[in-house]
């Protein structure tokens, strides 16, 4: 959140206590309209979630529509057309390769039911595996500020105040992190059977028997930078869990929905999860919804076992979120906007690549699709990252807040080691136009000379 002068309190517990941020008083399209006069540029989507952008007519018919028809009921008494169609939509978008959705509120919320479900599953099994409490996930990682999301994520930045109330169940692996995990002259086919058998080590560990499932993000977002796993990882990855009778999640709460040019990620990859969690692009920021894609062969055991998944949510399945939702991807499918996201992505990074792509503060330009990073190191020969005194991301993204810039620039740090390493994420909407591109690949370039003509003077 961006920092204004100390004004007087505010009765909001804001990001933080000393500082009250600026008010949004409108949007249209890219872009946020700021009480101050500031026509702001929202390159990043907010947190990648405006995939299409502000006021958007259309879908705020169907917000009203649905408020007018009915607003709210419990889906401990009752289900709702909305609900349903949307489900229906989701699950028809898999090829029925995951066929249930289970629909609540925020990204953290559907990981939490991910993980409470693949516990489910092994306990409906014809024989229980009541001994499966385990799951592996990978470091740095970030799924989420629940306590149950947050023990699974490898953030240690965000996990440190919370870490005596944090579950010990599980463990954490290497990432898929090529610019700074492979070795000289390593093809990826040897990284990945690298990574694959670190996985397969800590099955081994953990004990094999013990381990409900193997959690990652197929592209990551907030905890990397947009980076993607190299061809073949996932598989690999999948093949291990199905070796040991584990399951797979995959959190594309941040990459999917479109954002990285196809619906799900995952069809990009040749693999299809057991579980999906999906949220930001799913309602583009218009009612809060995110979601649990569930795989076939989990809705059977179910089905075969008790029927129910002791997980029930007073907000779940909200008919105007799931409104919200719905229309945001009738949109995105009737407008085309995939082939949009992959045509406007390859000139982002075509520009990306140009105007910063030789800059001595700039390691690395990563990404697919509409969600794009960029690492700052101190040394582009060695990779040395800033020292966190420095405070690059912070400054990259403070910085793209004054009104002499007026852009939104995702920063965040640890991309290292989680302490060390900065990063910066663009995600602007998925009907995002050539000329905005030019303005974000501009505007973000004088952003970042700014910060480091200062940071390498001082």
């Amino acid at each position: 959140m961006t920092k204004s002068e100390p004004t007087t309190r505010s009765a909001v517990l804001h990001r933080s206590t000393q500082f009250v941020p600026k008010k949004a008083i409108g949007g249209k399209g890219s872009y946020l309209f700021l009480e101050d006069g500031t026509k702001f540029l929202d390159s990043t989507g907010g947190a990648a979630v405006s995939c299409l952008g502000h006021g958007h007519e259309e879908v705020n018919q169907a917000l009203i529509d649905q408020i007018n028809t009915i607003s709210y009921c419990h889906t401990a008494f009752f289900g709702t057309e909305a609900s349903e169609e949307l489900a229906s939509f989701l699950t028809e978008s898999t090829g029925g390769k995951l066929s249930k959705a289970y629909i609540v509120s925020s990204g953290s919320e559907a990981v939490e039911a991910a993980l409470k479900l693949a516990r489910h599953y092994f306990l409906e099994l014809p024989t229980p595996q009541p001994q499966r409490t385990r799951f592996i996930a990978r470091k740095p990682s970030y799924h989420g500020v629940t306590l149950g999301a947050l023990s699974v994520g490898g953030h240690m930045i965000r996990r440190e105040p919370f870490e005596p109330l944090l579950s010990k169940n599980t463990s954490h692996v290497s990432p898929c992190y090529p610019y700074r995990g492979k070795t000289p002259g390593e093809s990826d086919a040897d990284y990945v059977a690298r990574l694959a058998a670190e996985l397969d080590a800590e099955f081994q560990r953990v004990g094999p028997e013990n381990v409900c499932a193997f959690i990652a993000e197929p592209v990551v977002g907030a905890a990397l930078g947009a980076v993607a796993a190299v061809a073949g990882y996932l598989p690999a990855m999948k093949a291990v869990c199905e070796k040991y009778g584990a399951l797979l999640i995959l959190d594309e709460i941040m990459s999917g929905m479109g954002r990285c040019g196809t619906l799900h990620v995952w069809e990009q990859e040749d693999v299809v999860p057991d579980l999906q969690t999906i949220g930001k692009g799913l309602g583009g920021g218009y009612a809060p919804v995110s979601g649990l894609l569930i795989g076939e062969k989990i809705v059977e055991v179910l089905d075969k076992g008790t029927g129910a998944f002791r997980h029930g949510q007073t907000y779940q399945g909200h008919p105007v979120s799931c409104a919200a939702a719905l229309a945001v991807q009738r949109i995105i499918k009737r407008d085309n906007l995939l082939e949009n996201i992959r045509t406007m992505g390859a000139y982002l990074e075509e520009r990306l690549r140009s105007r910063l792509g030789d800059h001595p503060n700039v390691g690395d330009i990563r990404g697919r699709g509409l969600f794009w990073g960029i690492e700052f190191v101190k040394d582009r020969d060695t990779k040395e990252p800033f020292s966190p005194e420095t405070g690059v991301a912070f400054q990259i993204q403070e910085t793209g807040l004054d009104p002499a810039y007026g852009i939104s620039l995702y920063a965040a740090n640890g991309t290292v080691d989680c302490t060390r390493g900065d990063h910066a994420l663009l995600a602007p909407p998925y009907n995002v136009t050539k000329e905005e591109i030019d303005i974000i690949v501009d505007t973000a370039g004088r952003v970042i000379d700014a910060v480091f003509a200062k940071v390498n003077a001082a």
